[in-house]
């Protein structure tokens, strides 16, 4: 296969600056606002984001440690396969999260929910379009009844840190 290349586009600012303590999904990231400050050279694709309430950002997981195909993830004690989770360490370290899209003043956008680590690498925005991205009647897995718990992220997942099964 063929290795892919990716440029980041921009980069997140965020308050949190370390894994231990930063949510781990944009709803427990609530009102902690921050900022994408986007590459110059892309502002004319921010044309029209205005009318979007949120917005996708897909980053890469910079601080993530390596990839293990079985991890205990946040929200359970279990072991699970790695991609029945959204556990930073992974072949791609990309991450998602769905955040708030408060203001965009020229290459900068305003954001709020933010439930990632700051100077996170930006490698694209998408707008959240709710007749696409939600699907309410869903199942979820082994995360049913788990999704609304408080759990904050520790460091388990950070490079060099061992703590992969």
């Amino acid at each position: 296969m063929k290795s892919i290349e990716f440029k980041p586009i921009g980069i997140i600012r965020s308050p949190f600056k370390v894994q231990a303590g930063t949510p781990i999904k944009p709803r427990m990231g609530g009102a902690t606002r921050g900022e994408v400050q986007l590459d110059p050279a892309y502002v004319a694709g921010l044309a029209d984001l205005d009318g979007f309430e949120h917005i996708w950002l897909i980053y890469l997981c910079h601080d993530a440690g390596p990839c293990s195909l079985s991890v205990k993830p946040y929200l359970d004690d279990q072991a699970h396969g790695l991609f029945a989770t959204r556990a930073p360490s992974r072949p791609n370290p990309i991450g998602i999260s769905s955040v708030r899209l408060c203001a965009v003043r020229g290459n900068v956008l305003e954001v709020e929910g933010l439930d990632v680590l700051d100077q996170t690498p930006l490698l694209d925005i998408k707008p959240y379009v709710p007749g696409f991205d939600s699907i309410p009647q869903s199942r979820s897995g082994w995360i049913e009844g788990r999704t609304q718990r408080d759990t904050l992220a520790d460091d388990r997942f950070k490079k060099g840190s061992g703590g992969h099964l």
